[in-house]
């Protein structure tokens, strides 16, 4: 029998989560499965390397700069509502990247999936805590870990094989067509299962602050993706150092907003909270270690080693298992722990990718490709273990009718650091290949000491966030559930 001060459980929320994971899932196999594809894309089009970088570049943009408003606009017209609708945009979006004829056509399209994105990536945990009490949060969080596991799974292989059957003659264009029926399958998921929240009327968008934003992110975003293409021109760095100013004149604004009450895109109460603040950094510098790994080691084995990308796949796949397992592990320990669990989480994803440094072939050396598997097990089992507590300290110090802001303010800057990631990393790599390779009698050791250098930063950052989580505040976990619209299903 349901104790009096505590809330109901809710019918069917495990059904609920499943079309929230299908969403999540289609997004990040999106990511995966494309990182694949490029080469066949390039030769399909003829594109330029710059043309072929915005393909990816173009997705990363438009998904972070959208993901606050967005957020935001969860709050206001109803975290359902605009879920089923980014699950929409994102389907079509697909479907016209799967269609398109031209290189333009394609980066084009590209926009509109990253705007479904946006729409619908920070409604799923959003509405986590609506869905479950405190003790169950654990488990579903840690579904969202599971997903991101079996969509870095799926992603290699899937891409691989449409490449390599060459479904009906389409080339690399099933790798976005498969998210047709994915989507179809949420859309009637969402409108059967899903409870509707209803949007807070009295919120209001702040059209200024998203503007000041979508500014400040673009000077951040856009040297990054494009400064090593163009050789990192003083305009470049001009952009970055613009974009401080515009970040305090944000900050400013959204503070000046509360004090008058008007509408603000973070509330100042977030920005506010150190506890919030510093998860959020913390975030960001843990997810910076990531894209960049997955690149420079994709290119490391078919570009270095002549590796198919159904090969290179299967390659990476100890990494998503490791999730998968820790993901489980992580479902167990529920909302114990969570300061020790991000920590073991940073060392071993440190000390799985320094591994790789000694596993990796020199110079007139065969690569092994089993003998990557322990050190991949261990950085994703780290990945794994450090996700879920982690998104629990994020939300666990916000008020309920904030966290679609909450969470969009946390995944967009996670987007940051994976660009800063990507721009650290692809320029450690990409300029140590270009300036050995030219005349090297052994290309395979030119790649191997590239992708030395670079995973040289993530290793790094993880092992300073190993000490840097002892500095966050305990997260409530344990507490009662945040104050939330009551859901009831439709």
């Amino acid at each position: 029998m349901t104790a009096p001060d505590e809330p109901a459980l809710l019918p069917g929320r495990w059904v609920a989560m499943a079309a929230l994971l299908m969403a999540n899932f289609i997004n990040l196999l999106d990511v995966s499965i494309v990182n694949v594809a490029l080469p066949s894309m390039q030769h399909a089009f003829d594109a330029t390397d710059s043309q072929i970088e915005w393909v990816v570049a173009v997705y990363i943009l438009t998904f972070a700069l959208l993901l606050l408003p967005m957020g935001r606009l969860g709050d206001v017209v109803g975290r359902r509502r605009m879920f089923l609708s980014g699950v929409c945009v994102f389907t079509v979006g697909s479907t016209l990247c799967g269609m398109a004829p031209s290189i333009g056509t394609l980066v084009g399209a590209r926009v509109i999936q990253g705007i479904g994105g946006a729409m619908m990536i920070p409604q799923t945990m959003a509405i986590v805590p609506a869905l479950f009490p405190p003790r169950e949060r654990g488990l579903a969080f840690a579904l969202f870990g599971l997903s991101a596991g079996l969509a870095s799974v799926a992603g290699p292989l899937i891409g691989g094989m449409l490449i390599a059957v060459d479904l009906w003659g389409l080339d690399w264009r099933p790798i976005f067509l498969v998210n047709i029926p994915v989507g179809i399958v949420a859309v009637v998921a969402t409108l059967r299962f899903v409870p509707s929240l209803e949007g807070n009327k009295a919120l209001r968008l702040d059209f200024i602050g998203i503007g000041i934003a979508a500014v400040a992110l673009l000077l951040v975003l856009f040297p990054l993706i494009e400064g090593r293409q163009v050789g990192w021109p003083w305009w470049c760095w001009a952009m970055m150092v613009a974009s401080l100013p515009l970040i305090y004149a944000f900050v400013t604004w959204q503070k000046n907003q509360a004090a008058n009450g008007r509408p603000q895109l973070v509330p100042a109460s977030l920005l506010e909270n150190s506890g919030f603040v510093r998860s959020v950094g913390f975030a960001t510098m843990l997810f910076s270690g990531m894209p960049g790994f997955f690149l420079t080691l994709a290119m490391l084995l078919q570009v270095g080693n002549g590796l198919t990308p159904l090969e290179s796949g299967i390659t990476t796949l100890p990494f998503s298992v490791g999730v998968l397992i820790a993901s489980f592990i992580s479902g167990k320990l529920g909302v114990r722990f969570p300061r020790e669990r991000v920590c073991a989480g940073a060392l071993m994803m440190g000390s799985g990718m320094t591994a790789l440094q000694f596993l990796i072939p020199g110079a007139g050396e065969e690569l092994s490709r089993i003998a990557l598997t322990p050190a991949l097990i261990i950085a994703g089992i780290g990945l794994g273990t450090a996700v879920s507590p982690l998104f629990q300290t994020v939300l666990s110090h916000v008020d309920g009718q904030d966290t679609g802001s909450a969470s969009g303010a946390m995944q967009a800057f996670v987007q940051v650091g994976g660009a800063l990631g990507l721009a650290v990393m692809g320029e450690l790599f990409f300029a140590t290949v270009q300036r050995e390779l030219p005349g090297a009698v052994d290309p395979a050791a030119v790649y191997t000491h590239g992708f030395s250098l670079a995973i040289m930063f993530s290793t790094t950052v993880f092992f300073l966030l190993a000490l840097w989580v002892w500095r966050l505040p305990v997260p409530n976990l344990g507490e009662a559930a945040p104050t939330v619209d009551k859901p009831h299903l439709v």
